[in-house]
């Protein structure tokens, strides 16, 4: 998932040197959403 967060901020010209924050984020949105979703 991380590889294609990455591919997307890429394509859509996000700056490198915010891309590891902005997959974080993305991860952990995704977490608490499943966690969510589970419960």
């Amino acid at each position: 998932m991380r590889v294609l967060v990455k591919r997307i901020l890429r394509k859509y010209g996000y700056s490198p040197d915010l891309q590891y924050i902005a997959v974080q984020l993305v991860l952990w949105q995704a977490a608490a959403l499943s966690a969510k979703c589970a419960a």
